[in-house]
């Protein structure tokens, strides 16, 4: 066997699909072995899209998303979708063939060794130095992956390493070799009780749950704890949820950049179940919590548990396993549900939720970010798979979609970057070909990878994606009229990409009336090719 023989046989062993690549210097032994192998290969234009389509991946499977790159520039691109693993924890692979070993540093093509730049956001990062032990490199690369709070890895690949010849009696191989993320056990019971007899005392509660509860399989266990306490709960704004059916208690989500209701700031207990230290959940200190507010943080990851700031109460284990046993715990403490708080609480997120549709209305004549986002809830299903990628328009979504099911949304993640969403769509497309997958982006966010249209086009990898097109950055621009009376270098000049879309070998449709947005909606649903629905609206957001 060759170094990428065992390279891509332990991949497929740990239950790998797909690999998101661009071809170049370095990956010819690696592209080999994939065919060999029956390998799927999903080619992209741009290696920024190869490494979103792997973090996506990582995010709505959580299990480890693959992409191949080669050297140099190639693999500083890939390292865009790193970053973004990196932010929002999520578990994924980039391999990086380069220039042989036996050559490394004696200035040929593409001489350059990634790992240095990898290691600073990645969880592990190796030079594959010898094809023995590539088996074992594999092994260490996930098992960092999915442990504790999930991330990126980074495996670089030379040539001669690649193509190198080992008997297979001398190939060193884990003997369990598992793809997706690995669960955490249970919390200290005392501190569980602890936090229960917290819980009994709260006049106000408040519980956040961010993607450590997602990764940690938590929809069961979070709808139990809801259904028996009736706390209000929120979503640090673009983390993965774990609500997967309508809940009262569920009521958007915290951090956005156009407000929420005055809820976590009132609130006297803040319990946080694999939410991460940011400024979505205010830093955990006043003024964006109540000075007298107590907080309880839950978590996997040691490292992750107490960092930033000390909470009144930090447990660490797995947040559903945690969540199971603060259920057992209030009932036998016989803790009262929230009714009365969580009555409140949704009577606020509805007056707020009111303000955002009454701003709408103000923004007319024409179609704006709310009709888009009103239109695509009409035909969404529990199945279809909605992916968001764009500042306005992002907020318009979570602040009009409060009660939709968050565990079936994918947003940009914890970092905020725009122009994942193409390369997403394409990703959710090959992970689940029966689902439905809607793609809602802004005209900034998706002309960033607009090219990745041909290869999903080419290899039959359909999808919808609806374009709201301000011709402007819209939040950044909302934000420097109001700041500055004007945008600052934050507009755009008109397109259409309803003809960018046909050129690339798609469907493409313009709408210019809210009521042929459904209409259109449901035709390029039907169609059973990549479709973009081009809709021009005019500028504003919900807070504007």
């Amino acid at each position: 066997m060759t170094g990428a023989e065992i390279l891509v046989e332990e991949l497929q062993a740990r239950g790998v699909k797909f690999i998101a690549t661009l071809n170049g210097h370095g990956l010819d032994p690696i592209y080999l072995a994939c065919r060999q192998a029956g390998m799927r290969m999903i080619d992209v234009r741009n290696e920024q899209a190869a490494g979103y389509m792997a973090e996506v991946t990582g995010r709505l499977t959580r299990s480890v998303g693959v992409c191949a790159v080669s050297g140099a520039v190639a693999h500083a691109n890939a390292l865009t979708g790193v970053l973004n693993a990196w932010f929002d924890g999520a578990p994924m692979l980039l391999i990086t063939g380069i220039t042989p070993l036996a050559e490394l540093g004696w200035g040929n093509f593409q001489d350059f060794n990634p790992v240095p730049m990898a290691e600073p956001i990645c969880k592990y990062a190796r030079l594959v130095d010898t094809p023995h032990r590539v088996g074992q490199f594999v092994h260490e690369a996930f098992a960092a992956a999915t442990s504790g709070r999930p991330g990126p890895v980074h495996l670089a690949m030379p040539l001669d390493v690649g193509s190198a010849e080992v008997d297979n009696k001398d190939v060193i191989r884990s003997k369990v070799r598992r793809g997706e993320v690995a669960l955490a056990g249970l919390g200290d019971p005392d501190l569980v009780a602890e936090a229960a007899r917290m819980l009994r005392q709260a006049e106000r509660p408040v519980l956040v749950i961010g993607s450590g509860l997602y990764y940690a399989r938590g929809e069961v266990a979070l709808a139990r704890f809801l259904t028996q306490q009736r706390i209000p709960t929120m979503l640090p704004i673009w983390d993965r949820g774990s609500v997967v059916q309508t809940n009262e208690a569920f009521l958007g989500v915290v951090g956005a950049a156009s407000g929420e209701p005055r809820i976590l700031a009132e609130a006297d207990l803040v319990i946080l179940a694999g939410a991460e230290f940011d400024y979505r959940v205010c830093q955990i200190s006043p003024p964006g919590l109540a000075s007298n507010a107590q907080v309880v943080r839950i978590h996997a990851d040691p490292s992750r548990l107490r960092n930033g700031l000390d909470a009144h109460l930090s447990i660490l284990g797995s947040p559903a396993a945690v969540l199971e046993q603060l259920a057992d715990e209030c009932r036998r403490l016989n803790c009262p549900p929230a009714e009365s708080w969580l009555a409140e609480a949704r009577r606020r997120r509805q007056q707020f939720r009111q303000q955002c549709l009454e701003t709408a209305t103000r923004l007319r004549p024409g179609i704006n970010g709310c009709d888009v986002v009103q239109a695509i809830h009409q035909v969404v299903t529990e199945e279809t798979v909605w992916l968001v990628d764009g500042g306005n328009i992002g907020q318009w979504f979570h602040q009009l979609l409060p009660n939709r099911c968050p565990g079936h949304w994918i947003t940009c993640g914890a970092s905020g970057v725009v122009g994942w969403g193409l390369p997403g769509a394409i990703a959710a497309r090959a992970i689940d070909p029966d689902r439905p997958v809607i793609l809602l982006s802004g005209d900034g966010s998706f002309t960033f990878t607009v090219a990745e249209l041909e290869c999903a086009a080419r290899q039959d990898l359909p999808f919808v994606a609806v374009v709201a097109d301000d011709q402007r950055w819209g939040i950044t621009a909302s934000g420097q009229t109001k700041q500055y009376g004007q945008p600052l270098y934050s507009t755009l000049g008109p397109t259409r990409l309803d003809r960018v879309a046909e050129g690339f070998g798609c469907v493409g449709l313009r709408v210019e009336s809210a009521e042929r947005l459904v209409p259109a909606l449901q035709e390029a649903l039907a169609a059973g090719r990549p479709t973009v629905i081009h809709v021009p609206i005019v500028p504003g957001g919900p807070s504007d």
